[in-house]
Protein backbone atom coordinates (compact mmCIF):
# COMPACT_ATOMS: atom_id res chain seq x y z
CA UNK A 1 0.00 0.00 0.00
CA UNK A 2 1.26 3.50 -0.84
CA UNK A 3 2.09 5.27 2.42
CA UNK A 4 0.53 8.44 0.99
CA UNK A 5 -2.90 6.87 1.45
CA UNK A 6 -2.46 6.77 5.24
CA UNK A 7 -1.92 10.51 5.61
CA UNK A 8 -5.20 12.03 6.87
CA UNK A 9 -4.12 15.48 5.63
CA UNK A 10 -2.90 14.41 2.20
CA UNK A 11 -4.12 16.01 -1.01
CA UNK A 12 -6.12 14.17 -3.62
CA UNK A 13 -3.00 14.17 -5.83
CA UNK A 14 -1.01 12.50 -3.04
CA UNK A 15 -3.68 9.81 -2.77
CA UNK A 16 -3.55 9.28 -6.55
CA UNK A 17 0.22 8.77 -6.34
CA UNK A 18 -0.15 6.30 -3.48
CA UNK A 19 -2.86 4.38 -5.33
CA UNK A 20 -0.85 4.16 -8.55
CA UNK A 21 2.13 2.77 -6.64
CA UNK A 22 0.03 0.21 -4.77
CA UNK A 23 -2.19 -0.97 -7.64
CA UNK A 24 0.52 -0.85 -10.32
CA UNK A 25 3.08 -2.67 -8.19
CA UNK A 26 0.60 -5.45 -7.37
CA UNK A 27 -0.33 -5.91 -11.02
CA UNK A 28 3.19 -5.97 -12.47
CA UNK A 29 4.69 -8.12 -9.69
CA UNK A 30 2.00 -10.80 -9.70
CA UNK A 31 1.30 -10.85 -13.44
CA UNK A 32 5.00 -10.64 -14.25
CA UNK A 33 5.90 -13.49 -11.89
CA UNK A 34 3.11 -15.67 -13.29
CA UNK A 35 4.29 -14.90 -16.82
CA UNK A 36 7.89 -15.82 -16.05
CA UNK A 37 6.91 -19.07 -14.36
CA UNK A 38 4.28 -20.28 -16.82
CA UNK A 39 5.50 -18.85 -20.10
CA UNK A 40 9.28 -18.80 -19.71
CA UNK A 41 10.83 -21.01 -17.02
CA UNK A 42 8.30 -23.89 -16.82
CA UNK A 43 6.61 -23.58 -20.21
CA UNK A 44 7.52 -27.13 -21.23
CA UNK A 45 7.24 -28.76 -17.82
CA UNK A 46 3.73 -27.40 -17.28
CA UNK A 47 2.54 -27.77 -20.89
CA UNK A 48 0.18 -30.64 -20.02
CA UNK A 49 -1.72 -28.31 -17.68
CA UNK A 50 -2.12 -25.51 -20.25
CA UNK A 51 -5.91 -25.29 -20.52
CA UNK A 52 -5.78 -24.07 -24.14
CA UNK A 53 -2.59 -25.67 -25.51
CA UNK A 54 -1.73 -22.77 -27.83
CA UNK A 55 0.02 -19.70 -26.46
CA UNK A 56 -1.24 -16.13 -26.91
CA UNK A 57 0.12 -14.01 -29.75
CA UNK A 58 2.47 -11.11 -29.03
CA UNK A 59 -0.23 -8.69 -30.20
CA UNK A 60 -2.58 -10.10 -27.55
CA UNK A 61 0.01 -9.53 -24.84
CA UNK A 62 0.60 -5.93 -25.92
CA UNK A 63 -3.14 -5.23 -25.88
CA UNK A 64 -3.58 -6.84 -22.46
CA UNK A 65 -0.76 -4.83 -20.90
CA UNK A 66 -1.88 -1.56 -22.50
CA UNK A 67 -5.46 -1.85 -21.26
CA UNK A 68 -4.32 -3.13 -17.87
CA UNK A 69 -2.18 -0.02 -17.43
CA UNK A 70 -5.27 2.05 -18.29
CA UNK A 71 -7.24 0.13 -15.65
CA UNK A 72 -4.51 0.72 -13.07
CA UNK A 73 -5.10 4.46 -13.40
CA UNK A 74 -8.88 4.04 -13.17
CA UNK A 75 -8.51 1.88 -10.05
CA UNK A 76 -6.11 4.44 -8.61
CA UNK A 77 -8.57 7.30 -9.02
CA UNK A 78 -11.39 5.31 -7.40
CA UNK A 79 -9.03 4.16 -4.64
CA UNK A 80 -7.88 7.73 -4.01
CA UNK A 81 -11.49 8.93 -3.80
CA UNK A 82 -12.28 6.10 -1.38
CA UNK A 83 -9.40 7.00 0.93
CA UNK A 84 -10.25 10.69 0.71
CA UNK A 85 -13.82 9.90 1.74
CA UNK A 86 -12.56 7.58 4.49
CA UNK A 87 -10.27 10.22 5.99
CA UNK A 88 -13.28 12.52 6.14
CA UNK A 89 -15.32 9.92 8.00
CA UNK A 90 -17.71 9.07 5.16
CA UNK A 91 -16.99 5.31 5.15
CA UNK A 92 -16.51 2.63 7.80
CA UNK A 93 -12.76 2.40 7.31
CA UNK A 94 -10.97 2.74 10.65
CA UNK A 95 -7.35 3.53 11.46
CA UNK A 96 -6.55 2.03 14.89
CA UNK A 97 -6.25 -1.75 15.14
CA UNK A 98 -7.50 -1.57 18.72
CA UNK A 99 -10.87 -0.19 17.57
CA UNK A 100 -12.11 -3.63 16.47
CA UNK A 101 -9.41 -6.10 17.52
CA UNK A 102 -7.51 -8.73 15.56
CA UNK A 103 -10.41 -11.18 15.22
CA UNK A 104 -12.41 -8.64 13.25
CA UNK A 105 -9.26 -7.52 11.39
CA UNK A 106 -9.14 -10.94 9.72
CA UNK A 107 -12.94 -11.27 9.71
CA UNK A 108 -13.19 -8.09 7.66
CA UNK A 109 -10.92 -9.62 5.00
CA UNK A 110 -13.23 -12.64 4.75
CA UNK A 111 -16.25 -10.32 4.56
CA UNK A 112 -14.58 -8.31 1.78
CA UNK A 113 -13.89 -11.50 -0.20
CA UNK A 114 -17.54 -12.60 -0.05
CA UNK A 115 -18.82 -9.10 -0.86
CA UNK A 116 -16.51 -8.90 -3.86
CA UNK A 117 -17.49 -12.35 -5.07
CA UNK A 118 -21.20 -11.49 -5.05
CA UNK A 119 -20.63 -8.05 -6.60
CA UNK A 120 -18.46 -9.53 -9.34
CA UNK A 121 -20.92 -12.29 -10.23
CA UNK A 122 -23.93 -10.01 -10.67
CA UNK A 123 -22.02 -7.22 -12.42
CA UNK A 124 -20.40 -9.80 -14.69
CA UNK A 125 -23.75 -11.29 -15.66
CA UNK A 126 -25.10 -7.81 -16.33
CA UNK A 127 -22.12 -6.99 -18.56
CA UNK A 128 -22.97 -10.01 -20.70
CA UNK A 129 -26.40 -8.64 -21.53
CA UNK A 130 -26.40 -7.94 -25.31
CA UNK A 131 -27.26 -4.27 -24.80
CA UNK A 132 -24.14 -3.65 -22.70
CA UNK A 133 -21.67 -6.32 -23.74
CA UNK A 134 -20.29 -4.47 -26.78
CA UNK A 135 -19.65 -1.23 -24.93
CA UNK A 136 -18.50 -2.55 -21.58
CA UNK A 137 -17.13 -6.10 -21.61
CA UNK A 138 -16.21 -7.11 -25.15
CA UNK A 139 -12.65 -5.80 -24.89
CA UNK A 140 -11.84 -8.18 -22.04
CA UNK A 141 -13.06 -11.06 -24.20
CA UNK A 142 -10.67 -10.20 -26.98
CA UNK A 143 -8.37 -12.35 -24.87
CA UNK A 144 -9.90 -15.65 -25.96
CA UNK A 145 -6.76 -17.41 -24.70
CA UNK A 146 -5.80 -15.15 -21.79
CA UNK A 147 -2.39 -14.67 -20.26
CA UNK A 148 -1.61 -13.32 -16.76
CA UNK A 149 -1.37 -9.85 -18.31
CA UNK A 150 -5.12 -9.97 -19.07
CA UNK A 151 -5.98 -9.71 -15.37
CA UNK A 152 -6.79 -5.98 -15.59
CA UNK A 153 -7.42 -5.75 -19.34
CA UNK A 154 -10.70 -3.82 -19.17
CA UNK A 155 -12.38 -1.07 -21.14
CA UNK A 156 -12.77 2.22 -19.29
CA UNK A 157 -16.43 1.55 -18.33
CA UNK A 158 -15.62 -1.94 -17.09
CA UNK A 159 -12.60 -0.71 -15.13
CA UNK A 160 -14.90 1.73 -13.30
CA UNK A 161 -17.34 -1.09 -12.53
CA UNK A 162 -14.57 -3.41 -11.34
CA UNK A 163 -13.20 -0.62 -9.13
CA UNK A 164 -16.51 -0.30 -7.29
CA UNK A 165 -15.33 -2.98 -4.87
CA UNK A 166 -13.12 -0.34 -3.21
CA UNK A 167 -15.88 2.02 -2.02
CA UNK A 168 -18.50 -0.73 -1.61
CA UNK A 169 -16.39 -2.67 0.90
CA UNK A 170 -15.38 0.51 2.74
CA UNK A 171 -19.02 1.57 2.99
CA UNK A 172 -20.45 -1.80 4.05
CA UNK A 173 -18.00 -3.09 6.67
CA UNK A 174 -15.50 -1.60 9.14
CA UNK A 175 -12.11 -2.39 7.63
CA UNK A 176 -8.59 -1.30 8.50
CA UNK A 177 -6.43 -0.10 5.59
CA UNK A 178 -3.94 -2.92 6.21
CA UNK A 179 -6.78 -5.46 6.09
CA UNK A 180 -7.92 -3.82 2.88
CA UNK A 181 -4.39 -4.15 1.50
CA UNK A 182 -4.34 -7.88 2.34
CA UNK A 183 -7.71 -8.29 0.65
CA UNK A 184 -6.32 -6.60 -2.47
CA UNK A 185 -3.34 -8.97 -2.43
CA UNK A 186 -5.80 -11.88 -2.36
CA UNK A 187 -7.77 -10.26 -5.19
CA UNK A 188 -4.83 -9.81 -7.55
CA UNK A 189 -3.39 -13.25 -6.72
CA UNK A 190 -6.66 -15.02 -7.52
CA UNK A 191 -7.26 -12.83 -10.57
CA UNK A 192 -3.82 -13.55 -12.02
CA UNK A 193 -4.10 -17.28 -11.31
CA UNK A 194 -7.45 -17.34 -13.10
CA UNK A 195 -5.85 -15.81 -16.18
CA UNK A 196 -2.58 -17.75 -16.24
CA UNK A 197 -4.02 -20.28 -18.67
CA UNK A 198 -2.86 -23.19 -16.49
CA UNK A 199 -4.88 -25.45 -14.22
CA UNK A 200 -2.99 -25.99 -10.97
CA UNK A 201 -5.69 -27.76 -8.93
CA UNK A 202 -5.51 -31.56 -8.50
CA UNK A 203 -7.91 -33.76 -10.46
CA UNK A 204 -9.70 -34.97 -7.32
CA UNK A 205 -10.90 -31.45 -6.52
CA UNK A 206 -13.96 -31.70 -8.77
CA UNK A 207 -15.14 -34.85 -6.99
CA UNK A 208 -14.76 -33.34 -3.54
CA UNK A 209 -16.93 -30.87 -1.64
CA UNK A 210 -14.33 -28.19 -2.36
CA UNK A 211 -15.01 -28.54 -6.07
CA UNK A 212 -18.54 -27.29 -5.47
CA UNK A 213 -17.37 -24.11 -3.80
CA UNK A 214 -13.98 -23.07 -5.21
CA UNK A 215 -13.50 -21.67 -8.68
CA UNK A 216 -10.67 -22.85 -10.90
CA UNK A 217 -8.58 -21.39 -13.74
CA UNK A 218 -10.34 -23.84 -16.08
CA UNK A 219 -13.66 -22.25 -15.15
CA UNK A 220 -12.52 -18.76 -16.10
CA UNK A 221 -10.48 -19.69 -19.18
CA UNK A 222 -13.50 -21.60 -20.48
CA UNK A 223 -15.53 -18.41 -19.95
CA UNK A 224 -13.03 -16.49 -22.09
CA UNK A 225 -13.08 -19.20 -24.74
CA UNK A 226 -16.85 -19.80 -24.92
CA UNK A 227 -18.04 -16.37 -23.64
CA UNK A 228 -21.20 -17.72 -22.01
CA UNK A 229 -21.51 -19.23 -18.53
CA UNK A 230 -19.01 -19.36 -15.65
CA UNK A 231 -19.55 -15.84 -14.30
CA UNK A 232 -18.12 -16.38 -10.81
CA UNK A 233 -14.85 -15.12 -9.37
CA UNK A 234 -13.51 -16.77 -6.21
CA UNK A 235 -16.29 -19.28 -5.59
CA UNK A 236 -18.52 -21.43 -7.73
CA UNK A 237 -21.68 -21.41 -5.64
CA UNK A 238 -23.32 -18.43 -7.40
CA UNK A 239 -22.97 -20.20 -10.75
CA UNK A 240 -24.33 -23.39 -9.21
CA UNK A 241 -27.25 -21.65 -7.49
CA UNK A 242 -28.17 -19.68 -10.61
CA UNK A 243 -27.55 -22.54 -13.07
CA UNK A 244 -24.93 -20.58 -15.02
CA UNK A 245 -22.02 -23.02 -14.96
CA UNK A 246 -21.07 -23.99 -18.49
CA UNK A 247 -22.48 -27.50 -19.06
CA UNK A 248 -19.04 -28.82 -20.05
CA UNK A 249 -17.13 -27.17 -17.20
CA UNK A 250 -16.62 -30.22 -14.99
CA UNK A 251 -15.69 -32.46 -17.93
CA UNK A 252 -13.25 -29.84 -19.19
CA UNK A 253 -11.59 -29.66 -15.78
CA UNK A 254 -11.25 -33.45 -15.64
CA UNK A 255 -9.82 -33.56 -19.18
CA UNK A 256 -7.20 -30.91 -18.43
CA UNK A 257 -6.16 -32.46 -15.12
CA UNK A 258 -5.94 -35.98 -16.62
CA UNK A 259 -3.35 -35.19 -19.28
CA UNK A 260 -0.09 -37.10 -18.83
CA UNK A 261 3.05 -35.29 -17.82
CA UNK A 262 5.54 -34.76 -20.66
CA UNK A 263 8.42 -37.22 -20.79
CA UNK A 264 11.63 -35.59 -19.65
CA UNK A 265 14.27 -35.49 -22.29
Amino acid sequence: MGVELLNPHGSFWNYIQGSVKAVGLRYFVFAGLAWLLGYVFFRRRWAHRKIIPAFPEASDLRREILWSVSSVFVFSVVGALTFLASHRGWTQMYWKLSDHGMVWFFGSIVAAIFIHDALFYWCHRWMHQPRWYRWVHRLHHESRNPSPWASYSFSFPEAVIQALVFPVVALLVPIHPFAFALFMLWQILFNVLGHTGYEFHPRWLMDSRWGRYLNTPTNHVQHHERIRGNFGLYFNFWDRWMGTNHPEYENRFREVTSRPRPVAG
